[in-house]
């Protein structure tokens, strides 16, 4: 398991203007954004607590705006504006403060955060003098400093005592939440349990959306119709998909409901936090992410003589290292046997390939190749329709299987059947077919 702490971006987007206004979207380093906005917003004279105290603000302040997508969540394609009525005042152009940059370039990847909370503390503040507000007051923060008050008690003056500072967070390439394809019936990762999670929460402010008792990131039959009644609920189309619009109207709705843009934010705890998945795998990593990796490689070797065929099982090993540089190599992309995000999409892609063109020479085999999702109680089709008939071929010989209705519709009989097979060779038995469960159908429906 892996906690998703939030990534300072190497690069972020400003729209120079309101929200609304036809204005220009510029994308500039982080950095320099904040420099930029320092400079616009405090004075270079002021003691250096205060300054180190604005600073933590105004990054907290954009660390908040990218890491809850505030604005893409809204059908913007930028992170934040520079309109000071909405964020903070930025300036194209404008020289900075050499004293102001030194800081910047020594605390950008730090900010502020509250309590257990994970999530950048939204850090309003205001000048002090010609508008005042529940946050910092810029030029109250002066008199503090000169008081002798350090830039940490300064934040705690005026956002509490359980305030902390995140030290040398990870930076990044600032990558949207959106995985860049839709999820429906059968999607696994976690792009899955972030929206089940999303879901479970809104539910609390929406009693009408059913509730999602799954933890292992599938999206299974619950999560289906809690998509379908949150779409209905927001006047989205009812699909039981996740699109890009729906997932960004669920980031939305769970950001408003936590108010992670706020001061009194409801907050996102570690464990809210914490994913099933590794955003990157290496060796003796184990897990439903690598027995997937080890399925998919394997079936695309039988058909490449570039990538070797190895003994793999669910931990990521020697082998495993072996076929993924192999490869990474075939499809240009870096060679270092780790496995990321990256690698992922081009290896579902190549696969999803294969699924359409499957070499004629081997057509006898393309009905026992595993679709590339799991399948789940409620998906129907075709996939379906293949699997119910190797599992035909196995209740022929075992009585004990309770049986299956080649119809297409992954229905209590095919469950009850898959439920079965788990619990007689060894799997967990949750009801779901997955890339290993499925080989394993096929083998045994070869027996004579």
């Amino acid at each position: 398991m892996a906690v998703r702490y939030p990534i300072v971006p190497n690069t972020i987007t400003v729209h120079l203007g309101k929200p609304d206004e036809a204005a220009k979207d510029i994308t500039i380093p982080f950095t320099d954004y904040i420099a930029n906005v320092a400079s616009s917003e405090i004075y270079p004279t002021w003691p250096e607590n205060a300054l180190i105290a604005n600073i933590y603000a105004i990054i907290s302040f954009t660390m908040n705006r990218v890491y809850n997508e505030w604005y893409r969540s809204k059908g913007y394609y930028f992170d934040i504006t520079s309109s000071p009525i909405y964020d903070q005042k930025y300036t194209p152009n404008r020289s900075t403060y050499e004293n102001i940059n030194n800081i910047v370039q020594n605390i950008f990847n730090n900010y502020v955060v509250k309590a257990n909370q994970i999530q950048p503390y939204f850090t309003r503040y205001c000048d002090g003098r010609n508008t005042t507000c529940d946050g910092l007051s810029q030029w109250g923060s002066v008199s503090l400093a000169n008081q002798g008050k350090t830039a940490l008690e300064i934040l705690r003056t005026y956002y509490g005592n359980d305030i902390n500072i995140k030290y040398n967070a990870p930076v990044g390439d600032n990558t949207q939440g959106f995985p860049g394809y839709n999820i429906g019936l059968g999607s696994a990762g976690n792009p899955v349990l972030a929206i089940q999670r999303d879901l479970r929460r809104i539910r609390k402010n929406y009693p009408a959306i059913p509730d999602i008792s799954s933890t292992v990131g599938i999206y299974d039959q619950e999560t289906k119709d809690a998509v379908s009644k949150f779409q209905q609920i927001f006047s989205l189309p009812m699909t039981g998909i996740v699109d890009k619009a729906t997932w960004y109207k669920i980031k939305y709705v769970y950001t408003s409901v936590k108010k992670l843009s706020d001061l009194y934010s409801e907050g996102l705890t570690e464990r809210e936090a914490t994913f099933l998945y590794e955003d990157e795998l290496n060796y003796g990593d184990t897990g439903i992410e690598v027995e997937h990796i080890h399925y998919f490689l394997d079936a695309i070797a039988f058909l490449d003589p570039d990538i070797p065929r190895l003994q793999t099982n669910s931990i990521y090993n020697d082998n495993s290292i072996t076929m993924v540089k192999a490869f990474q190599k075939k499809y240009g992309l870096p060679v270092t046997g780790v496995f990321t995000y990256r690698d992922w999409k081009v290896l579902k892609e190549t696969y999803q390939s294969i699924l359409k063109s499957f070499p004629v020479e081997y057509q006898n085999y393309v009905d026992e190749l595993y679709p590339d999702y799991f399948l789940t109680k409620g998906t129907t089709g075709e996939d379906v329709r293949r699997f119910q008939k190797f599992l035909l071929q196995i209740c022929l010989f075992d009585h004990s299987i309770p049986g299956v209705r080649v119809n297409g519709t992954f229905d209590d009989l095919t469950e009850k059947s898959v439920l079965k097979l788990q619990k007689d060779y060894g799997f967990e038995e949750n009801g779901i077919v997955g890339p290993l469960l499925w080989r394993k159908v096929v083998e045994l429906s070869k027996r004579k």
